[in-house]
């Protein structure tokens, strides 16, 4: 009997010493009680996930990894940042702590950014990856959104006003930061130096972000991980968080996306409290990172490595061959000067292997400067659009690459983003953002070329909107006055959202705001080349609104610039003049849409075709002025058929410099119609 006691107190002292091991195991990983909690690593961590967001079996959360994608990750329980006990309806003070990580395929670039957010739903299914996972372009500066958020941005996106490619920031309700600071931190005291951190580094850190109820101060401060918390902020503002987080129930949690560049956002581990400073993270309980680059080498590697040299040697002559021959397949042509571009270069070799050696399968098509190929890099895995130029001529390489880079530097939401470029022998490759939708030209024409294929007219209205504000940017926006000289439906890409893009900037040319172009070289397409260029040879923003006015003809009425009607030719424009002047406007609109249409919208767009096509330069309006008339924030001028209509003497004082006086555009000059002078363009 006393052996049996015995016996049952030994299990219950082992049961016991089993359950107090399992408590401090837990209570390693995650410590949650009420409003406060800190994890260190997510193993076993109860989060709400969605997107490409993961936990991995080392305990590390990963928000996006290595494919295009987007990831959330939530606190599944809802906090009460706003309470009505709270005095004047104040939002408590709360204090967050991460440690973080962002791994990108390259050491000099990544897309898009991860940002710590409160916001009142789980439900943010309808946001973009430009906007971080977090927004959308129909809600980004909506007051309504009753979000607040810490971003991580390695993006310079002119559209939210960002200082740089490697900044924190804080943002109120949209992705335009409230406060905006170059990533590092202050050392030591409040006088500490600025010392640089570099986001997309691969190696960890740690965000502070403190909310003071009493006084409304936001303060961000960020150190490498293992570093003290920094006594001056990196980022501070005065923001009163009521009128924001607004909802009794609010949630947290962290978003990323990625773009054309695979990048990994990782979190390492995680602290939050109400009412006071969140709990502090012990490093040494955070998973490891993964990985970057390739594997050490193997021991065994280095022990056979001299056993192996006799057959090295064997084979050398083979391998002579071989790379004899790669050497002829992947020859390109290089530089001294093209040293400067380098990190815009990419390797003919990437390319061939991206597009399956340009494979007639991956063909896009086909235009009057070169074929264009889908293809897939081999490292990023991101899909792009390789155009194959020829050049027989060195002459100006220099001055085109150095454009071509240049214009790289575009980013707006509706410009397809020039990646690169790569030379090999006689031709030049330039390398794009893939558009899954293709051209517009494809939708907007079927195989036959008479039947549109677009849907709704709001579908081509924004698209229309979407161009208009593309070229406002071109013109006007960016550091540049940049002129596409191409402007037509096969270089307008649309996105997987069947947003329009303009692409193919092949034949651009830039030169700073307030000088003249000097291109006196006509190049184009025939059908959207204005009279003056076909006179002068000058490109000028004006030139790329006549061919914009034919595009948005084109678009309405889904007509080419050049009809054949009984054997006749006719423009599209005098078309569209003739049926107005006959009071018919309206049928000139893609009877296809079967009257489904906003007429108002349509009338609009056939009015602003005409005008931004009209043969004087000074009777065009400026894309700032379209993108007013498309939005509705300015009336479009009264227009008659009649003030498309003027004399050859008329034009011919124009050519010699004189501005076309308001006489001209009077009925009793009604001789010569327009299609006189927009015949200069020609056909397609």
């Amino acid at each position: 009997m006393h052996q049996m006691k015995t016996k049952h107190r030994s299990f219950l002292s082992f049961l016991c010493f089993i359950i107090v091991s399992l408590v401090f195991a837990l209570s390693d990983c995650a410590v949650s009680s009420g409003d406060h909690f800190v994890y260190h690593g997510f193993a076993g961590v109860n989060l709400t996930l969605d997107g490409n967001a993961l936990v991995t079996p080392d305990g590390l959360l990963e928000l996006t990894n290595d494919t295009v994608n987007l990831g959330h990750a939530f606190y599944p329980t809802p906090l009460s940042f706003n309470t009505q006990q709270r005095p004047n309806g104040t939002v408590r003070s709360f204090s967050v702590s991460f440690v973080f990580a962002i791994l990108s395929v390259h050491a000099d670039i990544s897309a898009d950014g991860m940002a710590f957010f409160v916001a009142p739903t789980k439900n943010l299914s309808n946001t973009w990856a430009q906007y971080i996972g977090l927004l959308n372009s129909g809600n980004d500066g909506n007051t309504s959104n009753h979000m607040f958020a810490v971003e991580l941005d390695t993006t310079q996106n002119d559209e939210f006003k960002d200082i740089d490619n490697n900044h924190v920031g804080i943002n109120i309700d949209s992705l335009t930061s409230l406060r905006a600071h170059h990533t590092g931190y202050y050392g030591g005291d409040d006088s500490g130096s600025f010392s640089n951190l570099t986001l997309i580094s691969g190696k960890a850190m740690q965000v502070w972000a403190d909310y003071h109820g009493e006084t409304t101060q936001i303060e961000v401060r960020l150190a490498p991980a293992g570093a003290a918390k920094p006594a001056r902020p990196l980022l501070s503002a005065v923001c009163n968080l009521s009128a924001v987080l607004v909802s009794d129930k609010s949630y947290i949690g962290f978003s990323a996306t990625t773009g054309a560049i695979s990048t990994r956002h990782c979190v390492l581990g995680w602290s939050f409290a109400m009412d006071g400073p969140a709990p502090a993270i012990d490093l040494s309980k955070l998973p490891e990172l993964p990985r970057l680059g390739p594997k050490p080498r193997s021991k065994v590697l280095e022990i056979t490595l001299p056993i192996a040299t006799g057959l090295f040697v064997l084979a050398v002559g083979l391998v002579v061959v071989l790379l004899a021959y790669r050497r002829l397949r992947y020859k390109e042509v290089k530089e001294d000067w093209e040293v400067d571009f380098g990190p815009h270069r990419f390797s003919f070799k990437d390319l061939f292997h991206a597009t399956g050696g340009f494979r007639k399968k991956n063909l896009l098509g086909v235009g009057g400067f070169g074929q264009v190929y889908k293809g897939v890099l081999p490292e990023s895995r991101a899909e792009v659009a390789v155009k194959r130029v020829s050049h027989e001529s060195r002459q100006g390489m220099k001055e085109f690459i150095a454009e071509v880079v240049s214009i790289g530097r575009l980013r707006h939401r509706n410009i397809v983003p020039l990646l690169g470029y790569c030379r090999r022998e006689g031709e030049l490759l330039l390398v794009y953002d893939y558009m899954s939708n293709g051209s517009l030209a494809q939708h907007l024409y079927s195989e036959g070329g008479q039947q549109p294929a677009l849907g709704s007219w709001a579908q081509r209205f924004r698209i229309v909107k979407g161009v208009a504000a593309g070229l406002l940017y071109l013109h006007e926006k960016w550091e540049k006055v940049v002129v596409h000289r191409d402007i037509k439906p096969s270089n307008v890409l649309l996105d997987s959202e069947m947003n329009g893009r303009i692409g193919d900037f092949g034949l651009s040319r830039l030169y700073d705001h307030g000088t003249d172009p000097q291109t006196t070289h006509m190049v184009g397409t025939m059908g959207y080349l204005a009279p003056e260029l076909v006179r002068s040879g000058k490109a000028s923003p004006s030139t790329d609104v006549f061919a914009f006015g034919v595009l948005l003809l084109e678009i309405t009425c889904a007509q080419r610039p050049v009809l054949r009607q009984q054997q006749q030719q006719h423009t599209l424009m005098d078309w569209v003049l003739e049926h107005w002047q006959n009071g018919l406007l309206a049928e000139t609109v893609d009877p296809s849409l079967r009257k489904d249409y906003n007429l108002d919208e349509a009338c609009l767009a056939l009015k602003l075709g005409l005008l931004c096509s009209h043969p004087f330069v000074s009777a065009r309006p400026t894309m700032r002025q379209v993108m007013q008339y498309l939005e509705g924030d300015a009336a479009i001028p009264e227009l008659t058929p009649t003030h498309f209509s003027f004399t050859m003497q008329a034009l011919t004082r124009q050519d010699e410099g004189f501005e076309s006086p308001s006489s001209m555009l009077d009925p009793p000059l009604l001789t010569t119609s327009m299609g006189t002078f927009s015949s200069l363009s020609g056909g397609r």
